[in-house]
């Protein structure tokens, strides 16, 4: 198991099961001289179980084995059962001038491996697939650093701001993932076969994985976990199962996980997929994982991919629209400004893909929240907003229900124009109050009378509480009057 270096001199518990170290009971012996190990009483044995210990080799004690080529067709399963199980070697790789013979020797013997199950010039029997899977294992399935904020006393940071602890043992472990993947989409490879070593508990910790902070190795894990869940429909349920784990215990938990733009990614591909009419299970993950996952601070790493997502969901079943537009304004950011404008953008793509009679459930409390972002002080948000009614479909939305529409948004309007900080704001605003003029004239002077109306009455009251508070104010000051002279 790859040692990698550590950010607090801790590290997060093992996921990686000891017991999958144990060799097999048939494995052959491999190239390996075990002078400095004492004698067994099974030498054969003896030599396969060093060879899968995750302990570092001993100086010169891996030797090179020949190449596919230069053996018999015969020889080949045999040739690549010993070259697996050299590559079981752990070795470190926080000292560049350590074991560099023997770190060689193991990236060319995964090269050669690769390039074995890529050209498939030879179908590899189970026994090989068995070693070769628990291979993988031990190279990967490894525990990962804690980031700043675990074990270390300091402050929780912004995950943008953090820089990502690159893995040391990347040149070997992109080889391993690259076995793994060309493994998993090879022809060659049956998955009634397959599925007893890609199981669920191997899954499971490839998910694990996802944690890293190197992007290097979530790319990958990516496109691998994406390729069994094509190839491989008994586990389907069960990774869609275990992704909502792990959403669950970022929004409700941790707010702390470097791989949920690549789990989304994974995602929009299969709701992509997903046959109509949609089934409940796939409508509850919306509810309970996807809109959540609008809730935590640092949304702005994986909303791209979460509103790729949603759009998903709502351009599949347009019925969606009112759950997704509700969702997204319970969620709704109230003290940051750089969400809103993220929720803005993504709103408007719902809006693209929403039909007049879901938009009509949802139009009242969607425009007050987007009159509330018109007035907003923070010239992105109001600007976003006010951008909704560039979008053709959105206007045409506006335009059926502007009895509704107007009225609740008159007064943003009319405000923006008066008093609005920035001059863009104030420009696009009164784009918008002529197009609803030129929409509907007579709506338009009815809600510019109730306006007045409303000034007027505000005004009013305003001047009346000002009367009460000189009032007030005179009769204090007549009641102090009177004490002083009693006191005198």
């Amino acid at each position: 198991m790859f040692k990698r270096i550590m950010k607090g001199g801790q590290k997060k518990p093992s996921k990686f099961d000891a017991n999958d170290l144990n060799p097999p009971p048939n494995a052959p012996n491999v190239t390996v001289n075990h002078a400095s190990r004492g004698a067994t009483t099974n030498s054969t044995s003896a030599g396969a179980t060093a060879m899968m210990s995750n302990l570092p080799p001993a100086s010169g004690t891996v030797e090179p084995l020949p190449l596919f080529r230069d053996v018999p067709v015969s020889e080949r399963q045999n040739l690549f059962l010993r070259k697996c199980q050299i590559c079981c070697y752990a070795l470190d790789f926080s000292d560049t001038m350590k074991s560099v013979r023997e770190k060689e020797i193991k990236r060319q013997t995964l090269v050669e491996l690769v390039d074995f199950i890529h050209s498939g010039s030879g179908k590899i029997n189970e026994n090989c697939q068995e070693e070769m899977i628990r291979m993988i294992s031990v190279n990967i399935f490894r525990c990962l650093p804690p980031a700043l904020h675990e074990n270390t006393g300091q402050e929780t940071t912004d995950p943008e701001e953090e820089e990502p602890c690159l893995e040391p043992a990347w040149p070997h472990l992109q080889l391993v993932y690259e076995l793994l993947l060309r493994y998993i989409v090879s022809s060659d490879t049956d998955t009634k076969v397959a599925k007893r070593y890609i199981n669920h508990s191997f899954v499971l910790k490839l998910l694990d994985l996802f944690d890293s902070e190197d992007p290097r190795e979530r790319e990958y894990l990516k496109t691998i976990l994406h390729r069994i869940y094509g190839k491989f429909m008994v586990h389907r349920p069960f990774i869609r199962k275990a992704i909502n784990n792990i959403f669950y215990r970022f929004i409700y938990e941790t707010e702390r996980h470097s791989g949920i733009g690549e789990l989304l990614e994974i995602l929009g591909s299969i709701i992509n997929g997903f046959a109509l009419p949609m089934k409940e299970e796939h409508k509850l993950f919306l509810v309970r994982a996807l809109l959540p996952l609008h809730k935590p601070k640092p949304v702005a790493m994986y909303h791209q991919q979460l509103s790729y997502c949603i759009s998903q969901f709502v351009e599949k079943d347009y019925k969606l629209a009112d759950t997704v537009i509700r969702g997204l304004l319970k969620f709704w950011p109230v003290t940051n400004c750089q969400k809103e404008v993220l929720f803005l953008g993504e709103l408007e793509e719902v809006l693209e893909a929403t039909q007049a009679a879901e938009f009509q459930r949802c139009m009242v409390p969607l425009f007050r929240r987007i009159t509330r972002c018109l007035n907003s002080p923070h010239f992105q948000v109001a600007e976003r907003a006010i951008f909704l009614w560039n979008n053709e479909h959105i206007v045409s939305l506006i335009a059926q229900n502007r009895t509704v529409v107007l009225p609740i948004i008159f007064e943003a309007l009319e405000k923006n124009i008066k008093s609005h900080w920035n001059l863009a704001v104030n420009g696009l605003t009164v784009n918008v109050r002529k197009m609803f003029l030129e929409m509907d004239a007579e709506l338009f002077e009815e809600c510019q009378i109730q306006y007045a109306e409303k000034v007027a009455k505000a005004e009013e009251v305003e001047e009346q509480r000002e009367l009460n508070w000189k009032r007030l104010t005179e009769a204090a000051g007549l009641n102090n009057g009177v004490e002083d002279m009693v006191t005198v």
